[in-house]
């Protein structure tokens, strides 16, 4: 707790209520659990709910924590001055995720209750901490299914064979397993990335690569292994550093480069343990033998995949899967018109302005929650992982090529994520930020 003088011309001093302090750093922290994307909603949300109670917050934000001061008195249009004499400051820490989007849906129309005023604080408390310690929507089983359909999905658009469906099958199921397992299992969460980089690798090594003609190991691991790349990570880091949000920009890379040399490591280690040379990591494609409409119908089972492994409440399955499709089409068509990198950057543009205009409802869902499956979509990690293993087999050329390509890409993403954030802004969003 400090204390900080402000003089002012009008009111009483006063301290912060108790509860709104509270309040605030509950919301502070579920919005930290839940930002894994991000932590643009951090800061205008909070200031929102405490300026709805009389109430002003600042913070300083790193990724897996946050310093919120609240203090009484807020007047954001300048029509009165309040005397802040006492400011309550408190410490939160969380670990960035993504898996329980549940929460951020529940959290919406509760922070807009808030701010519309007439909701006491203590009983938005508790409805806060059921929203952050509150159940899973599936049962365990149900988010193992997704994971193996999430990668399943994203299979074909590694190599659009019958065979690395049925290899991706089989692999997924065991990164799934591994997945579901590490949520009860605290020290095997720690290490999940690189214990599920090391069993993908020694089956796909042992089991699923001896033939040279069913394509690369590399695409034969990556669908399984699609759930732990941390694209997401890499282009929300690029997109905060772009925003201004140097210090949760910088750190989100480093943990974002540090997780992706985890899986790294961990195909090495299957490397090894099988005895197999790095030399066969070549990152060649099968010949395709999938018809159109199996490549058609793989972005439902992603979808649906993504619904079930991220824990997004089943009502928003169709929007969701509008979001893809529309994302993938404006994608393709866009690349033949003018190449893959301003093909991404105008589908990222396109999704964030669509999720945008369609999370200004105040019943509807989040926009991270609308952008993150049409965001998968793009598969920005995976180069980053065939880079490294290409490296690793010493193929030099093609490696730092999808090292380069990675870095373009990224970039182009975070900053067609914020190009249609900003151009379908509305201007009271603008002020706020």
């Amino acid at each position: 707790m400090g204390v900080n003088e402000v003089m002012t011309t009008a009111g009483d001093a006063r301290g912060p209520d108790a509860e709104v302090v509270d309040l605030v750093a509950g919301l502070v922290r579920t919005l930290l659990a839940s930002s894994g994307e991000g932590a643009h909603l951090i800061e205008p949300w909070a200031r929102r709910v405490a300026e709805a109670y009389g109430h002003q917050v600042s913070l300083v934000l790193v990724p897996d924590g946050a310093v919120v001061a609240v203090g009484a008195g807020a007047g954001t249009d300048g029509a009165m001055t309040l005397t802040v004499t006492e400011t309550v400051t408190v410490a939160v820490r969380a670990v960035p995720e993504v898996f329980r989007l549940d929460r951020m849906v529940a959290l919406k129309p509760l922070v807009e209750e808030m701010c519309a005023g007439g909701l006491p604080a203590a009983r938005a408390g508790r409805r806060l901490r059921q929203i952050l310690h509150g159940r899973a929507p599936y049962p365990w089983w149900a988010k193992t299914v997704g994971i193996a359909l999430f990668a399943l999905g994203f299979a074909p658009l590694m190599q659009p064979t019958w065979y690395e469906i049925g290899s991706t099958a089989v692999l997924a199921a065991l990164s799934a397993v591994l997945a579901v397992a590490a949520d009860r299992l605290p020290r095997l969460a720690k290490l999940l990335p690189l214990v599920a980089a090391t069993l993908v690798s020694v089956v796909t090594m042992e089991v699923f690569a001896r033939d040279a003609t069913h394509g690369g190991p590399v695409l034969l691991m990556l669908p399984a292994l699609f759930f732990f790349v941390p694209g997401d990570y890499l282009s929300a880091a690029a997109a905060e550093l772009g925003a201004g949000l140097m210090t949760t920009g910088a750190i989100r890379l480093v943990y974002a480069v540090f997780l992706l040399v985890q899986l790294y490591v961990g195909v090495l280690l299957g490397l090894a343990v099988t005895g197999s040379s790095t030399r066969r990591l070549f990152d060649v494609a099968a010949v395709s033998d999938l018809p159109r409409w199996a490549l058609f119908c793989g972005w439902v089972v992603f979808t649906v995949g993504t619904v079930l492994a991220f824990a997004v409440p089943a009502r928003l399955l169709p929007a969701l899967l509008l979001l893809v499709y529309l994302t993938v089409g404006v994608q393709s068509l866009a690349t033949k018109a003018a190449g893959e990198t301003a093909g991404t950057f105008v589908a990222a543009v396109v999704l964030a302005g669509v999720a945008n205009v369609l999370a200004r409802r105040p019943a509807g869902p989040p926009r991270l929650v609308l952008l993150l499956p049409g965001f998968f979509t793009l598969t920005v990690g995976s180069l980053g992982m065939r880079g490294l293993t290409t490296l690793a087999g010493g193929h030099v050329v093609a490696g730092f090529t999808d090292l380069l390509k990675l870095v373009t890409i990224v970039t182009a993403i975070a900053l067609g994520l914020m190009t249609g954030a900003t151009l379908t802004a509305r201007r009271a969003d603008l002020a706020r930020s």
